[in-house]
């Protein structure tokens, strides 16, 4: 089976997301077969990813920038993305769905990674998360592989 690897540099500018997550889409042709596991878990999941690194973890500072790496291999697709920040613990972002922090803005983006990946980790300083989907399961189903909707 073809593997695939992409390597992007993008600014810190939440208006290149959309046209590099097209550009990694469009590149990921080996997975079409896997429709809306990939084009929706994936899509949002690396959307989000891209949004925490530019708005938190390079805190909209325009010098710094986020590379993104992604391989298709096999039946996995695995995409990291890295920020120029000095980190976060993950731990300590709160469950936005616990009753006390619904109306709170944070920690949405990972509660969704965490949900449509099938697997989401963060390096020990924080400022870099790999995300796994694996495109041989869940028969094609968005959430499959994650939490039900």
């Amino acid at each position: 089976m073809e593997t695939t690897e992409l390597t992007l540099e993008l600014p810190s500018d939440i208006r290149s997301i959309e046209q590099a997550v097209d550009y990694v889409m469009e590149r990921c042709s080996a997975c079409c077969r896997h429709g809306h596991r990939l084009h929706f878990n994936f899509r949002v999941g690396l959307t989000e990813a891209l949004a925490n690194a530019m708005l938190y973890g390079n805190g909209h500072d325009p010098h710094k920038r986020v590379r993104v790496e992604v391989r298709v291999a096999g039946e996995e697709i695995t995409a990291r993305v890295t920020d120029e920040g000095d980190g976060f613990d993950p731990s300590g972002v709160p469950d936005p769905t616990h009753p006390g922090n619904l109306l709170k803005p944070c920690g949405r983006g990972i509660y969704l990674m965490r949900s449509l990946m099938d697997e989401v980790e963060f390096n020990d300083r924080g400022n870099s998360v790999t995300l796994v989907l694996r495109l041989d399961e869940g028969g094609g189903e968005p959430l499959a592989g994650g939490a039900s909707a």
